[in-house]
């Protein structure tokens, strides 16, 4: 039976150990009359198997009839499936009455299944990771079959627990460290946390007990089960320190008690324990919905950076433990162990997952990817780490299979060494010491460099200075003469602020770890906002203008001590919010109301790069994704988070001169479509679960109409600046008979499409916390003010032939389908009826009249030039007067010019118009330009929080062209 090839390569110090055990094994199998069948595989293995891992040895010595069944029953060769161990544990526990015959059940499968997956991973027949599988689904059918049979016996014998409505409670079982990840090593712990629903008393027995007492003897009774060591062994010592209040509090609490603790009480290394938390046994659809509600808990939605903080105090205290203990030679918690890898991916969870769903996994290895695909890591330091992972996991149960006990020492003793070595694959003790001392010094080095003690923030030198000056020990003299040096404009204003922030209720109230991170954080500020080293940039705003915005946000976020944490572990962040405070108060403002938007400054890789419409999309459909779909209140929330962040991007890639005018406008239309687009569907979705799908018969056949929102004015025209309104018209092509919906609580189709677009607009303009997504317009409809809110394509072309007004026409130059619930079909007919609107013949007299009517009640009651400012929108010469006559071109000459009716926007307007040769090219030229210009003053002015207007000596020489050209055109004599 033996293998000489494998014989030969054993050590000397193991191979006669080996040998006498196999002849004992020999006679045992002819003692006991087996007829051993002989795979050339399992040969091969034997000797290695039993020369790495006395466990195993043992095990076939004392039960050779073990082995025998592993290898007949093709288990020892084979990968088992999902749920194989509940399946295989089944049998083996059929009839069981008492907790005895539980107890010696669990330990004669676990002694088989143990034997089996050591044999196949010392074999090389089992990837790493089919170990972990195989252990942890091993742990969770013995916690599950245990727990199923004991619940039944305490509830014949102490009556059912169940909450006050009567309904029967069951204990869920929580599995969190490497049994919640999937990630179970040889002979390790379980961490478990139990939890009912709710609170209650037992029925159906004279005495009653409290659910409280009922679960906690239930608990109590699971793991002795599990824990106890018998003539049998143990089947899994278990560990429940992880629980609420830790050894000193209750064994099970209710889900509400757990959401109270972890609300009030939770410190940040649970945090870091319950991202590998799932429901390892009882009731798992409840014990999920414990979970969801724990899950804001763990994961924050904004970039907590605090938690590296929390990491190098854990990382120090067990440092510390390890120094203390002598545990050097540790690769779990020594320097360079599993324990850092670990605490590496937990950080990023932590900080990150919030916003990144995909970060929410257990296993660590799965984690390392996603941080190398979000580029959180290199991808060299994710192989590096990625490989020292699997070498210290596949070490750590080298050492524990030896003989099935916990430990993470590296052995001091010669055979264990040369024991280990073998396991390992290397030549010898010397050489796996090396290899081991190699990869841990990788995993210290990828550690310090990511989590490394920030420096001093680019204080410099006048460090000590800038300390005492924030703290007051300087005197005032001194402080001035210190603002003066640094670069401020006006000393006095800013030590002012600063004094007055020291002095505020959020400064008094702060935490000890928060206010040690201000008075850090605030000479680093004075730097920054200083910049005496280097010119402002144009437009920017004086150093003391800057540092009292920048102040305006930290009184805001010093209460979030996250944000305060991120400002100082990641200085370009600082960096970049003071550039940009500098350069716009609207922005100062958007970060000060919100904060949650601090964290677009982390990268600049995104902060300065918009997304297009197509990246919008799919972020927008990732963001929703994430929430159920009656969550109405955090689907409004989301979608103004999200509308904040991408306009931020354009803001900031505007303000560094990455973005032409056109471009910025760009954006900002795909932002309020994709918006738009999004809201409609949350709309749709409400309305037909709650009415049904809407219907009618037109001309014998079921239809399903279609609701349209149609985008007027700068939405319209593509040209959608910072802070624009949308002006918006709905409509649908209910028509025929029969039309209602389909639901139980069904309405007439005209009332749903009525209450379609009430949802539409409460939606975008309702007050949350994150403010209001869009402001609303709805006056272009027919009939204005007075008119439906919602009209039929048939009564709007109805209206537009017959009612409209020249201004209305106007109006419907620019407007443009922006969203729809069907396939497009409402979209092109409401294209066709625009151009038969449109492209009819004019009277050119006419037409011109009434134009130049409505410009002049315009100009009248809405233009703010005078005392020196021109106002860019209503002025003589301004934009009003570009689009004016843009609209009156269309109007006049798109029965003779239909391509006219394809484009919406102004500068392509203009350009067929010179194609056209309706106006002459050096017009078109410098109408273009004009207009252009004067949008991007309307962008730099929305970003300083400024009129639409400029000094009256701006623009003088595109104000006269435009006047000269709108004589031209439209006032002939």
């Amino acid at each position: 039976m033996e293998d000489g090839a494998e014989r030969c390569q054993i050590p000397d110090l193991l191979l006669g150990r080996v040998e006498a055990d196999y002849r004992q094994f020999l006679d045992e199998v002819v003692t006991k009359g087996l007829a051993f069948p002989q795979p050339p595989d399992f040969l091969r293995s034997l000797y290695r198997v039993w020369a790495c891992s006395e466990f195993v040895a043992r095990a076939c010595l004392k039960s050779p009839e073990l082995l025998d069944d592993l290898v007949r029953s093709g288990d020892l060769l084979g990968e088992y499936q999902p749920h194989a161990y509940r399946d295989k544990l089944r049998p083996g526990l059929h009839g069981v009455s008492s907790e005895q015959e539980l107890n010696d059940g669990l330990r004669r499968f676990r002694r088989r299944e143990m034997l089996r997956i050591a044999w196949r991973d010392i074999a090389g027949w089992a990837p790493l990771q089919e170990t972990f599988d195989d252990l942890s689904a091993l742990a969770d059918a013995c916690v599950d079959a245990a727990l199923i049979l004991l619940d039944d016996w305490q509830a014949r014998e102490l009556g059912k627990p169940t909450n006050k409505d009567g309904e029967r409670q069951s204990l869920v079982v929580l599995a969190l460290g490497k049994l919640g990840g999937g990630e179970l090593n040889f002979s390790s712990d379980i961490d478990l946390i139990f939890a009912y629903p709710r609170e209650g008393m037992t029925r159906g027995k004279r005495r009653r007990l409290s659910n409280e007492e009922y679960f906690t003897r239930l608990g109590q009774r699971l793991i002795h089960t599990l824990d106890a060591v018998t003539e049998q062994g143990f089947v899994f010592r278990v560990d429940m320190r992880l629980r609420p209040f830790g050894e000193s509090g209750p064994l099970a609490l209710s889900f509400g008690a757990m959401e109270e603790y972890y609300q009030n009480f939770g410190r940040t290394w649970e945090r870091y324990a319950f991202i590998k938390a799932r429901v390892a046994a009882g009731a798992r659809d409840v014990g999920v919905r414990l979970l969801n509600t724990l899950h804001p808990f763990v994961y924050r939605r904004y970039l907590d950076f605090a938690v590296i903080d929390s990491l190098r105090e854990m990382k120090r205290m067990i440092g510390e433990e390890a120094e203390r203990k002598g545990l050097q030679r540790n690769i779990k918690v020594g320097a360079g162990g599993i324990r850092e890898i670990e605490f590496i991916c937990q950080v990023f969870q932590l900080m990150r997952g919030g916003r990144k769903p995909p970060l929410q996994v257990r296993d660590t290895v799965t984690v390392l990817q996603r941080l190398s695909d979000y580029h959180y890591l290199s991808e060299s330091m994710t192989s590096e780490l990625r490989e020292a992972y699997m070498f210290l996991r596949k070490l750590e149960n080298r050492l524990q299979q030896v003989d099935d006990r916990q430990t993470h020492e590296l052995p001091e003793d010669e055979m264990e060494q040369v024991r280990l070595a073998y396991a390992m694959g290397y030549p010898d003790w010397d050489a796996l010491n090396d290899a081991v001392r190699a990869c841990r010094d990788k995993v210290r080095a990828c550690f310090e460099q990511l989590f490394a003690e920030p420096k001093a923030l680019g204080v410099g030198d006048d460090s000590a200075t800038l300390s005492n000056l924030w703290s007051g020990s300087l005197e005032e003299d001194e402080a001035l003469i210190t603002l003066s040096d640094m670069g401020f404009d006006d000393p006095p204003e800013a030590l002012r602020w600063l004094r007055e922030l020291r002095a505020s209720y959020s400064y008094r109230t702060l935490s000890t770890q928060a206010r040690e991170r201000l008075d850090r954080l605030i000479p680093a500020l004075l730097t920054e906002a200083g910049r005496r080293d280097e010119p402002s940039p144009a437009g920017s705003a004086a150093p003391t203008v800057t540092l009292t915005r920048v102040l305006k946000l930290i009184e805001v976020i010093a209460l979030r001590s996250t944000y305060l944490a991120l400002l100082v572990e990641q200085p370009f962040v600082l960096s970049q919010l003071t550039k940009l405070c500098a350069s716009s108060p609207w922005i100062a403002v958007l970060l000060t109301r919100h904060p949650l938007l601090l964290d677009e400054l982390i990268d600049p890789r995104t902060l300065y790069a918009p997304l297009d419409i197509a990246a919008l999309r799919e972020q927008m459909e990732v963001t929703l994704l994430r929430l159920l779909p009656d969550q109405l209140e955090q689907q409004m929330e989301s979608l103004r988070h999200f509308k904040q962040v991408q306009v931020l991007r354009v803001a900031a890639a505007d303000i560094a001169g990455a973005l032409p005018v056109m471009r910025v406008s760009d954006h900002l239309t795909a932002i309020a479509e994709v918006v738009l687009r999004s809201v409609l569907q949350i709309a749709w979705r409400h309305m037909t679960d709650k009415h049904g799908v809407p219907s009618c018969v037109v001309e014998g056949k079921r239809h399903q109409p279609t609701f349209m929102i149609v985008a007027y004015g700068k939405l319209g025209g593509i040209e959608l600046g910072y802070g624009s309104d949308l002006d918006l018209v709905f409509l649908h092509d209910s028509e025929g008979e029969e039309q209602r919906t389909s639901g139980p609580k069904a309405i007439e189709n005209g009332l749903f499409f009525a209450r379609m677009a009430q949802r539409i607009i409460h939606i975008l303009n309702t007050h949350t916390p994150s403010g209001v997504l869009y402001e609303v317009d709805t006056r272009l409809r027919p009939n204005g003010a007075s008119g439906l809110l919602v009209s039929s394509l048939e009564s709007y072309a109805e209206y537009q032939h017959k009612h409209a007004w020249t201004w209305e026409h106007q109006a419907l130059v620019r407007a443009r389908p922006v969203a729809e619930t069907g396939t497009g079909g409402l979209a092109e007919q409401f294209s066709r009826l625009r151009a038969a609107v449109l492209d009819r013949e004019r009277d050119a007299v006419a037409l011109r009249a009434e134009v130049l009517d409505m410009r002049e009640r315009m100009y009248a009651e809405l233009n703010r030039s005078g005392e020196g400012w021109f106002d860019l929108k209503q002025g003589r010469g301004g934009i009003a007067d570009i689009e004016f006559m843009v609209q009156y071109i269309v109007l006049l000459a798109a029965h003779r010019h239909p391509e006219l009716l394809v484009w919406t926007d102004n500068i392509r307007l203009l350009q067929g118009f010179a194609a056209a040769e309706l106006m002459s090219a050096p017009d078109v030229q410098i109408l273009s330009d004009a207009y252009r210009a004067y949008r991007a003053a309307l962008h730099r002015a929305a970003l300083q929080d400024e009129a639409a207007r400029v000094p009256d000596i701006e623009f003088r020489d595109y104000r006269g062209a435009v006047v000269r050209i709108w004589h031209g055109l439209m006032e002939k004599s």
